[in-house]
């Protein structure tokens, strides 16, 4: 497998992308490229003692541009160039942790949807006490109608199959309540869409029980997704503050050296950057979204999650599945 790298893209290009790249054909046993400043990338794979291909790119997608004017009048960007390649079959994936507007836009006019697909979605797990919870949408899509979020559902029934070895993945819906008249109007109709198909839907979710295992899958537009993420992103960091500050600081010292040890896998279990990236689905071609502030194991994690894509065929099952 060949896995092209966006060397713009993110808080930490070029060097931690580099360098991610650089873990990922060691560790994973992959071919690598990367796209951008042919100069700074030169320097730092001279640096490292490390080979690659290298493509020159000049312009970088910033998160704040409007991701559809980007991609036409950036053409010499990362993205754009890194998206046409692998369109082109060049590479078997396209790793960035550039815009996810642009990567989302840039994946819908270059690398096409696969038949039948109205829209591309991003998946990303979240831990719960036995694994974790693949949420679908997180982002990619503010305003859906039942239809779509059914897509979503079979988006990714088939996506957890693969990712997470998962036979017949427990299919949730997030709402307000766990009845099945509750929730608003796009919630109501989706649930009478679910119950309806051969998916193993169990039902409305509340957003309490998430982290309890409870579903394998969780269903709700990006709006709603984005804000799950960032409210559990922020509780956790709450939580890790709470820890260090009121708990570990009045521990002996012996007993702050024995909560290290569990503290650690506790973290671990919560770091993005073990997670690395996410597929989005819909697509013709395996491209993952990183993380914006991602470093080199989180890089490295990500081609992890596209070779496990590639591995598992998930391109075809989703052209199976629609």
């Amino acid at each position: 497998m060949k896995i092209l790298f966006d060397g713009l893209g993110g808080d930490n290009s070029p060097q931690e992308i580099v360098k991610g790249a650089i873990l990922a054909k060691n560790e994973l046993g992959i071919e690598i490229a990367i796209i951008g400043n042919k100069e700074e990338i030169n320097k730092i794979l001279l640096e490292e003692n490390a080979e690659a291909e290298v493509i020159h790119a000049d312009e970088k997608i910033e998160n704040d541009e409007q991701p559809a004017f980007a991609i036409k009048n950036k053409k010499n960007s990362s993205i754009v160039l890194g998206l046409k390649a692998l369109a082109m079959d060049k590479y078997d994936a396209f790793v960035s942790a550039g815009s996810t507007g642009a990567l989302l836009a840039g994946g819908l006019f270059i690398v096409k949807r696969i038949p039948n697909i109205k829209r591309a979605v991003i998946p990303t797990p979240i831990p719960t006490i036995k694994g974790s919870v693949c949420v679908i949408d997180s982002g990619a899509n503010m305003d859906t109608d039942p239809e779509l979020l059914l897509q979503f559902a079979k988006m990714g029934n088939e996506y957890v199959k693969t990712a997470f070895s998962i036979e017949n993945p427990r299919i949730g819906l997030l709402n307000v309540g766990t009845e099945a008249g509750k929730g608003n109007e796009l919630t109501k109709e989706t649930f009478k869409l679910l119950a309806n198909t051969k998916l193993n839907f169990v039902g409305n979710v509340e957003a309490r029980d998430i982290a309890f295992d409870v579903c394998d899958v969780l269903i709700c537009d990006g709006f709603v997704g984005n804000v799950l993420l960032k409210t559990t992103e922020g509780i956790a960091g709450f939580y890790n503050y709470l820890l260090k500050e009121k708990v570990i600081k009045n521990m002996s010292k012996e007993g702050q050296v024995e909560f290290a040890k569990n503290y650690e896998q506790i973290k671990k279990r919560l770091d993005y950057k073990e997670i690395g990236g996410a597929t989005l689905l819909g697509l013709n071609k395996i491209v993952v979204k990183a993380h914006g502030s991602s470093n080199a194991m989180a890089i490295k994690n990500a081609a992890k999650n596209a070779l496990d894509s590639f591995n598992g065929k998930i391109i075809e099952n989703m052209k199976n599945c629609f």
